[in-house]
């Protein structure tokens, strides 16, 4: 049986966040977070979802440019993963916090939610929370596939 992991996708304005089952086959979408860049309310309900769930990882999904360059999203996405992860150790709580890659979850996102028949005017509800989910499926995918994770995790220093 696997850890429960986290799938997360940061944004200027909210965070979408996604569940794995325990057998860490499936990713589902669990909420949408505002964003709350001064009171950090989003990293603490984030912190409170990750022991909640019992979750041994954090997958935080690192937007960088289609030819691989870095972007302001990457440092924005770099920089929530290793307060999350600063939070974390200083409340005790044991979770290996990673970056993953990923150029196109947003896209696949909108395209999955336009094919299920979504509204494009309500993908902003939910867009988030898809694309924290096809972090997370990208992950179990790999896992379930034998094939190495390609993550950074988060050396606190």
């Amino acid at each position: 049986m696997a850890d429960i992991a986290l799938g997360v996708d940061v944004g200027l304005a909210r965070v979408g966040v996604a569940v794995s089952d325990p057998s860490g086959l499936l990713a589902t979408p669990v909420m949408t977070l505002r964003r709350d860049a001064k009171k950090n309310s989003d990293r603490r309900l984030l912190l409170r979802m990750i022991v909640d769930r019992g979750a041994g990882e954090v997958y935080i999904g690192e937007p960088k440019a289609l030819s691989g360059n870095m972007t302001e999203s990457t440092k924005m996405a770099r920089d929530y993963a290793i307060a999350l992860a600063e939070e974390a150790n200083a409340a005790s709580i044991e979770v290996g916090v990673f970056l993953v890659d990923e150029r196109l979850s947003s896209v696949s996102a909108h395209r999955a939610l336009h094919a299920s028949g979504k509204k494009m005017a309500s993908h902003r509800e939910v867009v988030d929370q898809a694309a924290a989910v096809e972090i997370l499926q990208q992950v179990l995918d790999m896992r379930r596939n034998g094939v190495r994770v390609q993550a950074s995790r988060v050396v606190l220093k």
